[in-house]
């Protein structure tokens, strides 16, 4: 007796696994036309086993399709890829990616920067989460932080050296004032860089000394910021 296995995703893909004798096969495909065929003969399966193997064709049929469709988009694709021809990338955007690498080199050169286990460390922090500390900071918004090869490290200048090495006081409202409007390395330029509104003088310089004057210049960046 020839069996037929029916599968909705099969049917789908106009697939039917059929098993039987070469007598019960033939008679199934007389109305088959012009379809593709693909056909296995078992020299020495039973019944049983050409039933069960009729199964196994029935459950993996529709992940070979699907492979097969799969390789040829991806062929598809590589191809077209192949043919569109590379776009330049415009002038301007080059010299602003290579302005920026300038000043972000200028940042890490400009002043020390330590890693969460060295600023634990001259902070007297010790355990097994001494580092957890500086973070803590960070999310608390008392400092910020570079973010440099899977690793934060924090401005030396933002260490208060009589407090025991914490973070400057006046640096919180200042880094709440910028808020999201200005990113890390954004705050990090910034800070190092000639300010017009303090004299020529670098906001790092004077954080410690005079953070009211660092505030107010911080008010008037957010002021061009915010006003174009």
């Amino acid at each position: 007796m020839m069996a037929s296995i029916p599968n909705s995703e099969l049917a789908s893909l106009g697939i039917e696994a059929l098993a039987g004798s070469v007598h019960e096969i033939r008679e199934r495909l007389k109305g088959a036309d012009d379809d593709q065929i693909v056909a296995l003969k078992l020299d020495h399966g039973s019944k049983r086993i050409t039933a069960a193997f009729a199964e196994a064709v029935r459950l993996i049929a529709p992940m070979i399709v699907r492979k097969i469709a799969d390789q040829e988009n991806a062929t598809l694709e590589k191809l077209v890829d192949a043919l569109v021809p590379q776009v330049p990338l415009p002038e301007h955007l080059l010299t602003e990616a290579r302005m920026n690498a300038e000043a972000r080199k200028a940042v890490l050169e400009s002043g020390e920067w330590l890693s969460a286990a060295q600023l634990s460390e001259i902070a007297g922090f010790s355990g097994q989460n001494a580092s957890a500390q500086p973070n803590k900071w960070k999310r608390e918004g008392k400092i910020f932080a570079l973010r440099r090869n899977g690793s934060d490290y924090y401005p030396g200048y933002a260490l208060d050296a009589d407090a025991g090495y914490r973070p400057v006081k006046q640096l919180a409202p200042i880094l709440k004032l910028f808020g999201n409007d200005l990113e890390d390395w954004d705050i990090a330029v910034w800070f190092a860089s000639a300010n017009s509104f303090l004299g020529g003088v670098a906001p790092k310089d004077i954080l410690a000394s005079a953070p009211d004057r660092v505030l107010a210049a911080a008010e008037d960046e957010m002021a061009g910021v915010l006003h174009g």
